[in-house]
């Protein structure tokens, strides 16, 4: 399987995060979305970093494509939340129109997928490294599917970038935090090196923690009939 995998050009976690969970036989191959590392300070200039992604995307999906991969995945995470439920649909369909029918795997359904797979999760709390106008975002998507968003927090990073910069002891915090009152943790925003931290937390919060790279993946093998199990990242690649 050749998985074309496109990512802001300021991002430095899918992809180590993709390669880790890649089983013998599979080929990740990457095409970077070109963004400045803009300075996020506000929603306004959220705002000025997400239609750079916007505007840029198009082009780095049809370069994507000249490898004649099996299926596209998208290493990025708030576009795909946008504008709840139904906006992820019309991206989603938008894509797949694109790339001319080959399967394209989002974030936001690859983790309603993963919550699907664990079951009886109907309380969720967020992570994000996003300004508010990105979380409230967030949040539309998983309440237009009946989730109850308990506790979100958004990390505001400073710059596309420097999401990555954010320590797993931060990640760490965020997690316990966003736990109290939620059946499972959901993380959003691909950059966020967040995989291992939810491996290790599902294991001292007793409850699923689902990063966004980690289900993205996930459901990009299961999605093309592989079945391997990868250990070291929680139960969602170790068991379903």
């Amino acid at each position: 399987m050749k998985y074309s995998v496109i990512a802001p050009s300021t991002n430095t976690s899918v992809q180590p995060e993709y390669d880790d969970f890649r089983p013998h036989g599979v080929t990740n191959h990457f095409c970077r979305i070109p963004i400045p590392d803009s300075s996020v300070t506000d929603d306004d200039s959220f705002m000025v970093m997400l239609n750079n992604i916007r505007n840029a995307t198009m082009d780095s999906v049809d370069v994507a494509m000249t490898m004649d991969p099996g299926c596209l995945i998208m290493g990025m995470s708030a576009e795909t939340f946008w504008d709840g439920a139904s906006g992820a649909e019309r991206l989603y369909k938008k894509m797949l129109e694109r790339t001319g029918g080959v399967p394209v795997i989002m974030g936001s359904t690859a983790v309603e997928a993963a919550i699907a797979a664990y079951g009886n999760i109907r309380k969720i709390g967020i992570v994000t490294p996003y300004a508010p106008i990105g979380d409230r975002n967030v949040r539309k998507f998983f309440e237009d599917l009946g989730f109850e968003v308990v506790n979100l927090i958004g990390l505001k990073s400073p710059s596309p970038m420097k999401i990555a910069h954010e320590t797993p002891r931060t990640l760490k915090r965020a997690a316990q935090d966003v736990s109290e009152g939620a059946d499972a943790v959901i993380q959003c925003g691909t950059n966020l090196a967040f995989a291992k931290v939810a491996g290790i937390a599902e294991f001292w919060l007793e409850k699923p923690v689902i990063a966004i790279n980690t289900a993205t993946y996930w459901h990009a093998l299961r999605s093309m009939g592989i079945h391997d199990k990868i250990a070291g990242y929680g139960r969602l690649l170790e068991e379903f």
